[in-house]
Formats: structure tokens, C-alpha cells, sequence
């Protein structure tokens, strides 16, 4: 019994790997900045894989192990909103997409990009946070009823 726990809290204490996509250093670096190395007590800690370039992005997502896609959609000359459209669109159980939008107003755009979610400039910690909180809580509880 004690070996099923130890390896339940193995998997348990695995990273939360989050691809943060943007052509600007200081836009990564502020969403990373933002969300922080924990943003919940009931998540995982944060791992981050960054991507400067649309190449990097699927070479990323290719490898399979990204849970979570933030995606500035304002980012040159490919954005993230068209980046997280094709990846809803070819990659089968693609992970969760949370675009950075340039203003509120935006948000529809993230609608059709099939982004779970939307975030604006300037990026608001809570809000970046809040939203990450409940794609994660959304992905467990679907993976949670799939194995039932």
C-alpha cells in the first residue's frame, strides 16, 4: 500500500509544463513573472518551455509534453492566435490555449483562435493566474470523468 501512495505522490509532484510563446523576451518574461513558479496550492508546481519562433512552438508541441499553451497574440510575424487555431485543428487532445490578447476588446479574436481562454495587455497577475487556475481545474475534471 505504501508503494501505490509513493508513486501517486510522484505523479502528483510532476511539473505543470507550460509552453509561453512570444517574439518579445519582456512578454515572456512578464507572463512567467506573473504566474509565478505555483499559482495554487492545488496545482503543480510550474515548469516553463519558452518559444521565440512558430518553429520552436510545434517542435514543442510535437514532443508531447506541454499541458498548458500561452500564446501572445500579438507576437510577429506569426501570433498566437493563429498558432493556437492550427493546434486545435491538427494535433489530436491538443492541451488547453490561453491567448494574450492586445486589449480586452480582443477576446472575441481568442473565440475564434479556439483558445480556452483570453488574457489582455497588460497582463494582470491575477487575472493570468485565475485563468490558469481553471483550465487546469477543467482539464482534471475531464480527464477525471474519461477514465470513469
Amino acid at each position: 500500500m505504501t508503494a501505490q501512495t509513493d508513486s501517486a505522490d510522484s505523479s502528483a509532484a510532476k511539473p505543470l509544463r507550460v509552453l509561453v510563446y512570444s517574439d518579445d523576451v519582456n512578454t515572456r518574461s512578464d507572463i512567467m513573472l506573473a504566474l509565478g513558479k505555483r499559482p495554487h496550492p492545488d496545482l503543480p508546481p510550474v515548469g516553463y518551455a519558452e518559444a521565440a519562433t512558430e518553429p520552436v512552438v510545434w517542435q514543442l508541441l510535437d514532443a508531447g509534453d506541454i499541458d498548458l499553451a500561452i500564446l501572445d497574440g500579438e507576437a510577429v510575424p506569426v501570433g498566437g492566435m493563429g498558432i493556437a487555431r492550427q493546434m486545435k485543428d491538427e494535433i489530436y487532445l491538443a492541451p488547453p490555449a490561453l491567448v494574450i490578447t492586445g486589449r480586452p476588446q480582443d477576446a472575441w479574436l481568442a473565440t475564434w483562435s479556439k483558445a480556452e481562454a483570453a488574457v489582455p495587455h497588460p497582463i494582470d497577475p491575477l487575472q493570468l493566474a485565475d485563468a490558469v487556475i481553471r483550465l487546469q481545474r477543467s482539464r482534471t475534471t475531464a480527464a477525471g470523468s474519461a477514465r470513469v
